[in-house]
């Protein structure tokens, strides 16, 4: 048995460590709005993306929406109430599919 640092006395077991999960309405709430600025962000990127059409906006739009599309992977527990509703996560992986095509197209025109 291992013993603590300058004692005789054998050090205690670690205790196991237990997730925290935030599953009150609050925590819930927060993560959705957090998601949902996310997808502002990114939307609002690409409508500057279709206004200036440069090579820098149109790769900053891509990485938005990556991480986007990221935010917006089902949950494993304990994390299932930092994800936003599956109805609502549908919803906006097809919009990034829709702006990942868009992004293409605009790529495509500016050559």
């Amino acid at each position: 048995m291992p013993l603590a640092i300058s004692s005789t006395i054998p050090a205690a077991k670690p205790k196991a460590r237990t997730a925290i999960t935030i599953s009150s309405a609050f925590g819930s709430a927060y993560s959705a709005a957090e998601i949902n600025a996310y997808i502002a962000i990114r939307d609002q990127l690409l409508a500057e993306a279709e206004e200036l059409r440069t090579a820098t906006k149109l790769a900053s739009t891509g990485l938005a929406n990556d991480f986007v599309q990221g935010c917006l992977q089902p949950a494993r527990p304990p994390y299932e109430a930092q994800c936003l509703p599956e109805a609502d996560a549908i919803r906006e992986r097809k919009r990034c599919e829709a702006v990942r095509n868009r992004l293409a197209e605009l790529r495509d025109d500016a050559v």
